[in-house]
């Protein structure tokens, strides 16, 4: 199993599949490195690791096959990312409720789950084809998804066609916290924190300029991207280096409801990698992990003077109660005007959307957690957001 997971032998492959050489500019191969080593320690059984290398093969091959189209097309490099719209927040807060509202207005970009699952066509795509294969092979994926794993589909699912997080650039660059949802990977989780992230939101910055010139080839005609993933909230300085006129979207909700639903997520992808999960183990980390997000997301707005302007904060239960009118207050913030055509495109989204099977009912108690410890933990946000409104709290 180690042998499988060296980081050398992995990037021989994903060259051999693919039949390219250049993995482009902005290093990687230190976290891959760290990662690797760890990933080759952690208890997984062998379908976990078969599972986990060919994602770690699977990054490599999209690195690749990207720098190649970049090669070929100067000009997706001179694509400009402008003024892009990020929802953040914990998870099960509400961000992908409001980002998929959002990217119903026509005037917006979103990543389309079949353009995160293989962001890079193969070398030989025509774009004149009425519709994209990789379209047929993500569907193919999420029906896959949906019947051999459908407590992961219930917790987190993943459609072909609508709207998804962005997170893959960053598990693509090798840095960011996906490893250790799935996986026990103590070193690389704990050198992780102390990283400099600028390098994945420089790679994330290079793969949106590729998947708009995508779009841009197909006639697509936006001006803005609507992004959204919760692991943005830890690193709001790197993203803002990247994207300098950024507007976030802050969802809040109480830890009670989010600290469960997550540590659920994360067990259920370790049951899937391994034959033995210490679900406590899980709880405990997924805690401390939020925590740290959460505290360093309040301790970077704190530093932005004109933190007001450039974010909105949404609570879930606004958000669910009334998702048009608390979208109409991201509108107003950016000074877009939320036309009759787009708000029709959100109500008839609403009334389509994908209708999901209920979620695990998951308890703090599941994972060796209380509520009294949860709320201790997140005293400051809990004090600093309401959990009740979408009005912040004096400081």
């Amino acid at each position: 199993m180690a042998h499988a997971f060296e980081a050398a032998q992995l990037m021989t492959t994903a060259r051999q599949k693919e039949g390219l050489d250049d993995f482009g500019p902005l290093p990687f191969a230190e976290p891959l490195g760290v990662l690797t080593e760890d990933y080759a320690q952690a208890d997984l059984n062998d379908v976990g690791a078969h599972v986990l290398r060919s994602g770690l093969v699977h990054s490599l091959r999209m690195r690749l096959r990207a720098e190649e189209w970049i090669r070929r097309y100067p000009e997706i490099l001179r694509e400009e990312i402008v003024a892009p719209i990020v929802v953040v927040g914990m998870m099960r807060s509400g961000t992908t409720l409001v980002q998929r509202l959002l990217a119903a207005d026509d005037r917006f970009h979103c990543a389309y789950g079949w353009e995160v699952v293989e962001t890079a066509p193969k070398l030989d795509y025509r774009w004149s084809d009425p519709e994209d294969p990789r379209i047929v092979v993500s569907e193919k994926r999420e029906a896959i998804s949906r019947e051999l794993a459908p407590e992961l589909f219930a917790i987190h699912p993943m459609y072909a066609r609508e709207p998804e997080e962005e997170i893959v650039f960053l598990s693509d660059a090798f840095l960011s916290h996906v490893p250790e949802s799935g996986a026990h990977v103590p070193r690389y989780r704990s050198w992780i924190d102390g990283q400099d992230f600028a390098p994945a939101y420089a790679y994330l910055h290079r793969m949106l300029r590729f998947l708009q010139w995508q779009k841009r080839m197909v006639g697509a005609t936006a001006d803005r991207w609507v992004l959204k993933s919760p692991a943005h909230l830890g690193y709001l300085d790197a993203l803002r280096a990247e994207f300098g006129d950024l507007h976030i979207v802050h969802m809040h909700r109480d830890p009670r409801e989010t600290i469960p639903s997550g540590a659920g997520l994360n067990a259920t992808l370790h049951a899937m990698h391994a034959d033995r999960v210490d679900r406590h183990r899980v709880g405990a980390q997924w805690l401390q992990r939020m925590g740290w997000t959460n505290d360093r997301a309040m301790a970077t707005r704190d530093r932005w003077p004109d933190e007001a302007t450039v974010c909105t904060d949404v609570a879930f239960a606004d958000a669910v109660a009334d998702p048009i009118g608390q979208v109409a207050r991201v509108y107003d913030a950016i000074g877009l005007p939320l036309t009759a055509h787009a708000e029709a495109a959100m109500r008839r989204w609403l009334a389509n959307r994908p209708r999901e099977a209920p979620r695990p009912p998951y308890t703090a108690g599941d994972f060796g957690l209380d509520d009294a410890q949860i709320d201790e933990r997140f005293a400051a946000y809990a004090t600093r957001f309401r959990s009740d409104s979408s009005s912040r709290r004096p400081r």
